[in-house]
C-alpha cells in the first residue's frame, strides 16, 4: 500500500462494557462503514451598509458540530453484540470510540439513532447502524 494511505477495515466503532474502568470491544461484523464529521452553517452575511444595491458576499461561520458512524454487515451473535443490542433495544446512551486510521480517536457517549436487520431467505442475516454522539466527545490523535 503507498504511504500515507490507510486501510479502510481499521475504520472501527469499538464498544465500552460500562465497568470501571471501560473495556472497549469492536462491533464485530462491520464490513461497510462511515464516519460523518461536519458542522452546521451560521449564517453571517450582511448588505453592504454604504452600497446597499451591490451583491452582498455570503459568509458564515461554524454552528453546531455533528458526528456520525455509520456501519453495515453481517450479525455476529457474542456477549459483545448482545450488551450492544440491549443499548439498541432500549434506545440508551452507550460509551464508545471511533478509531479513524490516519487521524485518530472519537471517544464520548453515543447512541443509535437507526438499526435495521436484513436478510436474504439463503443467506446470513445483515444489519445497518447509525451511530449519533450523545454529547461531547473527546479527541486523540493519533500517535
Amino acid at each position: 500500500m503507498p504511504d500515507g494511505q490507510q486501510v479502510g477495515r481499521l475504520l472501527l466503532i469499538q464498544i465500552g462494557n460500562g465497568a470501571t474502568p471501560e473495556v472497549f470491544s469492536n462491533l464485530c461484523g462491520i464490513t461497510t462503514r462511515s464516519f460523518n464529521m461536519s458542522a452546521n452553517e451560521v449564517d453571517t452575511t450582511i448588505p453592504d451598509c454604504a452600497n446597499p444595491g451591490n451583491t452582498p458576499q455570503r459568509t458564515a461561520e461554524p454552528g453546531i458540530k455533528n458526528r456520525t458512524f455509520s456501519g453495515s454487515g453481517k450479525f455476529v451473535k457474542s456477549a459483545n453484540s448482545t450488551t450492544f443490542m440491549t443499548h439498541v433495544n432500549d434506545a440508551t446512551v452507550f460509551n464508545a470510540k471511533v478509531i479513524v486510521p490516519g487521524l485518530g480517536t472519537y471517544t464520548g457517549a453515543w447512541f443509535v439513532s437507526e438499526f435495521e436487520f436484513s436478510g436474504e431467505m439463503e443467506g446470513n442475516m445483515d444489519f445497518s447502524a447509525t451511530f449519533v454522539a450523545a454529547g461531547p466527545l473527546t479527541f486523540e490523535v493519533e500517535a
